[in-house]
C-alpha cells in the first residue's frame, strides 16, 4: 500500500514538474469571421517575454509553459489574450481566432488662421516651430534629456530625481516589470515587432501598465511631449529602458549600491 503510494505521490509530482517546462506550443491563428489563415499576426508571451509571428498558413511556433499568457495582435483586428493549458500541450495544437474590427474615420480637426492683414497680429497666430534639444548629464553613458527650449535647466536637474523616482514608484511594487524590460531589449522578434507598432499595445501587455501611466513614465523621464506622441513603441521601450539605467546610476550614487 505504501508502494503504491508512493508511485502515486511520486506520477502527481513528475506530471506538475512537466506542467511547469518550457516547451514549443504551436497553433494557428484564423480569421473568426471566416476561418482563413492570418499572416503575419504578431504574438508575445508575456510571461517568457518571447516573440514570434505566423506564417503564410497562419501557423506559429513559441517557447511557453503551462498558464503562461499569449497576446496575439494584427492589424485590424481585435487583440486577444491566450491563456497555454495543459490540454493544448498536451495534444499539441490550438485553433486561435481574431475577430475583424469595424473601421471608423477618425474625425479630422482643421484649424484656420483668421488673418487680418496686419503682419504685426497675424504672426502672432502662427504656432512656433517645435524646437526640441537633448541634454546630456555627465556621467551618465546616455544621449540625454529632451527638453523643450524654456526652462531646460530646470527639468535637467529636476530630472536627476524625479524621473528615476517616479519608475521607482511605478514599478517598484512590480520587479517582474523591470525584468522584462531587460529581457525586451535582448529578444529580436520583440524589438522588430515593437518597430512597427504606434499603439503602445503590447507594450502595456508586457508592462502590466495603462496607456496613460506609460505615457506619463516617458513624460516624467523628461522626454516631451511631441516624442510621446510620435514615437514607436521600440523608441519608448528604449527611452524607460534608458530612464531605468539612469535610476540605477542615480540610486548607486546615493545609497553606494542598487
Amino acid at each position: 500500500m505504501k508502494k503504491q503510494l508512493l508511485l502515486f505521490l511520486l506520477i502527481i509530482g513528475a506530471s506538475v514538474l512537466s506542467a511547469q517546462e518550457t516547451t514549443i506550443v504551436k497553433g494557428k491563428v484564423l480569421d473568426a469571421s471566416n476561418d482563413k489563415p492570418l499572416e503575419s499576426v504578431n504574438i508575445v508571451n508575456l510571461n517568457e517575454v518571447v516573440g514570434t509571428s505566423t506564417n503564410s498558413a497562419g501557423e506559429f511556433e513559441i517557447k511557453a509553459k503551462a498558464n503562461d499568457t499569449l497576446h496575439f495582435s494584427y492589424l485590424g483586428f481585435k487583440s486577444i489574450k491566450v491563456r497555454v493549458t495543459n490540454d493544448w500541450i498536451k495534444f499539441g495544437s490550438a485553433d486561435i481566432k481574431l475577430t475583424e474590427l469595424a473601421l471608423a474615420l477618425e474625425q479630422v480637426v482643421v484649424n484656420q488662421l483668421n488673418l487680418t492683414g496686419y503682419l504685426a497680429v497675424d504672426i502672432k497666430q502662427v504656432p512656433e516651430p517645435n524646437d526640441n534639444y537633448r541634454y546630456a548629464i555627465s556621467g551618465l553613458p546616455s544621449t540625454g534629456y529632451e527638453a523643450d527650449r524654456p526652462g531646460t535647466i530646470s527639468k535637467i536637474v529636476g530630472s536627476i530625481f524625479n524621473p528615476a523616482d517616479f519608475l521607482h514608484r511605478m514599478f517598484g511594487k512590480k520587479p517582474n516589470e523591470l525584468r522584462k524590460l531587460q529581457k525586451m531589449k535582448q529578444d529580436d522578434q520583440i524589438r522588430n515587432l515593437l518597430a512597427s507598432r504606434f499603439d503602445r499595445e503590447t507594450l502595456m501587455a508586457l508592462l502590466n501598465v495603462n496607456k496613460v501611466d506609460l505615457d506619463e513614465i516617458v513624460k516624467q523621464c523628461n522626454y516631451s511631449k511631441e516624442f510621446v506622441e510620435s514615437a514607436n513603441d521600440l523608441q519608448i521601450l528604449d527611452a524607460i529602458n534608458e530612464c531605468y539605467e539612469e535610476y540605477k546610476l542615480l540610486s548607486r550614487g546615493r545609497t553606494g549600491k542598487l
